[in-house]
């Protein structure tokens, strides 16, 4: 059993189920984000966890003790919320103190507690600032601060950087990453409804819809062998090209568009092997190239660009390959523009190959 163990947990609002069934076990030491859109389940989750809501049926184990029915100050638990919460009368450092206060913590250990936190998180100037006089990103530390004071063996982050801008949110996610690294074997769940967070930050992701998990798996292999179609798609920015067509079996299997078939014989499927029928076809933005490295590659096209996005560092280009939208990226230095019609090459065995009635990955 882990750090963290959830079993058969089912929680429902009225007759609405919200989790569904739901098991998952986290390690000591390991940093598992929950990843998923707006009511996919992932803060009702955590909550549950926290103790914050009641479950309807199912068990939640921390550090092997089933604490289904405990208080949320009894779990051994530290939880940063999406909102700062900070006594606003208070400086940080009465703010950091002040649940050891309450649990009567000894003076000197609450001291010691106190410095240790702002060393790690680097707001040791700010201790006798109020809140109002902190920025964002400051309020933020002290939160996630009040937390590590507790000292305890896990650690529950429910969106805690979406209410910054893009830099301090760079600039935070770092911090907590390095956070993880100074704790050694504490465990972290971390909510969060951006795929940059949980790319970087997780040792595993836990992708949620409708109450369940869709796939349990580190970065690599969700981004580069996701379990089916809605993960496909909502890793990846920009999301993954899809092209619908009919796998067909011969000497080797073929993916076939309208005119266009892409040999599948280096594509791994999973399973007893592939079976005709309809299919999507995935295959990333990243995994496309352009002109003379595309002839390196075993399938090759030629597409008309529509759309150009400059990013600096690249270029988004679209485009159209038998009815559905090509899109890839190419280095931002190279000339590109609207109306070329350009070589584009990939090799398939990137690809990912759907079901067209599962959307589950062949």
């Amino acid at each position: 059993m882990g750090a963290v163990s959830v079993r058969n947990l089912c929680l429902n609002f009225g007759e609405v189920e919200v989790l569904k069934n739901l098991n998952l076990d986290i390690e000591e030491g390991e940093f598992l984000v929950l990843l998923g859109s707006s009511g996919c389940g992932k803060s009702t989750l955590l909550n549950c966890i926290a103790g914050l809501l009641d479950i309807t049926d199912g068990q939640i184990f921390i550090k092997g003790r089933n604490v289904t029915w405990e208080q949320p100050k009894d779990r051994g638990i530290g939880m940063v919320f999406q909102s700062y919460a900070l006594y606003p009368q208070m400086t940080v450092e009465g703010n950091l103190a002040f649940g050891l206060k309450n649990a009567r913590v000894p003076k000197d250990e609450i001291a010691r507690r106190v410095a240790r936190a702002a060393e790690i998180l680097h707001i040791e100037p700010l201790l006798k600032r109020k809140p109002a006089q902190l920025s964002g990103g400051q309020r933020q530390r002290v939160a996630i601060g009040r937390a590590l004071v507790r000292d305890v063996d896990v650690f529950l982050f429910d969106e805690p950087l979406s209410n910054l801008d893009a830099k301090l949110r760079a600039e935070l996610r770092v911090e907590i990453k390095r956070l993880h690294q100074q704790l050694e074997n504490t465990t972290m769940i971390y909510v969060t409804h951006d795929q940059i967070e949980a790319m970087t930050l997780a040792d595993r992701i836990a992708i949620m819809r409708s109450g369940a998990i869709q796939q349990l798996a580190d970065p690599a292999t969700i981004y580069n062998k996701p379990v089916n179609k809605y993960v496909a798609g909502f890793i990846g920015s920009p999301s993954i090209n899809f092209i619908d067509g009919q796998l067909e079996i011969g000497s080797d299997p073929v993916f076939r568009a309208g005119e266009t078939k892409i040999s599948l014989a280096r594509y791994q499927f999973s399973g007893n092997g592939p079976k005709p029928g309809a299919v999507t076809f995935g295959i990333r933005p990243e995994h496309i190239f352009i002109e003379k490295a595309a002839s390196d590659q075993p399938f090759q096209a030629e597409v008309d660009v529509e759309v150009i996005e400059p990013m600096g560092a690249d270029t988004l280009v679209w485009s159209r390959f038998n009815g559905s939208e090509l899109r890839f990226r190419v280095d931002g230095q190279h000339p590109v523009k609207k109306g070329d019609r350009v070589m584009v090459g990939f090799d398939p065995a990137r690809a990912s190959v759907f079901d067209a009635q599962t959307e589950m990955r062949l």
